[in-house]
């Protein structure tokens, strides 16, 4: 069972909402045993702010992230989403209305990508669900989205091994945006990238957040950059929801054992800062 209640919050401005969500997995070769991913979690979403959601690994982030997606079926509870028609069971949703309101950027970009695909394709491909377009079409909109991600025609027509590591993260952010979502789960984005690309990312990040009014989902170990990025902060542990609140509030004056314990191991924390000193310059512009 979660270890706190869900917080207010404005139901006219929830996008998602998260009700008593329970994932349990059967363990292989074990009778009758059990892992609980994921218990009891309740969560709401607020349009165009950032939700930043850490804790240590098996904590249940991810778990949390593919229920969402349905790329896992909940044991218990219910995801919603809002609608045209108002809040809907995300169970209930065609994947192609899911897909065209959520879209996600996983944590390795170049696993991410086809390698045998040149870029155009790949960021094009979500595209080809919901309209019917010529090639040239597609190629024009992936450079569209290519450009909105601070890549060009020079990338359009390369394949993944040809670009940086930042660069391909960008690639997979152009396809998130290609079906026009609200909303981005950004499932660890920047732990496979070196500082100063880490720092680019995020400011494009924050860039697109203000320009298309998207709300993120912000998957991370950072707390640099979570301190930097999100407004709120979800604290978890072997799947109960820890703490959560303004993220000022949760890492300035942490109200739980766990997130003191927790904050004092991860990045960022104040004895790590001469170390982080190059990506908090830079997102500061410094």
């Amino acid at each position: 069972m979660s270890l706190v209640s869900m917080p207010s919050a404005d139901t006219n401005e929830v996008v998602l909402r998260v009700e008593n969500l329970c994932k349990v997995f059967r363990l292989p070769g074990a009778r009758g045993q059990v892992f609980n991913a994921l218990n009891q979690l309740n969560l709401a979403v607020t349009r165009g702010r950032t939700l930043a959601v850490v804790g240590e690994s098996g904590s249940g982030k991810s778990t949390m992230a593919q229920l969402i997606m349905k790329l896992q079926r909940p044991s218990a509870g219910r995801v919603s989403l809002r609608m045209d028609s108002g809040m809907r069971d995300v169970a209930d949703l065609p994947a192609r209305d899911l897909y065209r309101k959520v879209q996600m950027v996983f944590q390795d970009p170049y696993a991410s990508l086809n390698p045998r695909q040149r870029i155009w394709r790949i960021v094009s491909a979500p595209l080809c669900n919901y309209e019917n377009l010529s090639r040239d079409e597609r190629r024009q909109r992936a450079l569209h989205y290519l450009h909105q991600v601070g890549l060009g025609e020079t990338q359009l027509h390369a394949f993944p091994y040809m670009l940086s590591g930042g660069q391909r993260q960008r690639v997979n952010i152009a396809r998130a945006l290609a079906t026009n979502p609200e909303i981005l789960i950004l499932d660890e984005p920047l732990s496979a990238l070196d500082v100063s690309v880490q720092a680019q990312i995020i400011n494009l990040l924050q860039d697109l957040q203000r320009d298309l009014g998207l709300t993120y989902i912000f998957i991370s170990h950072d707390i640099a950059v979570v301190r930097h990025f999100a407004d709120q902060v979800l604290v978890m542990k072997s799947g109960d929801m820890v703490e959560w609140g303004d993220v000022d509030q949760v890492l300035e004056n942490p109200s739980q054992a766990y997130t003191r314990q927790l904050l004092g191991s991860m990045p960022g924390r104040p004895r790590d800062l001469p170390v982080r000193k190059e990506l908090i310059n830079v997102m500061a512009g410094g």
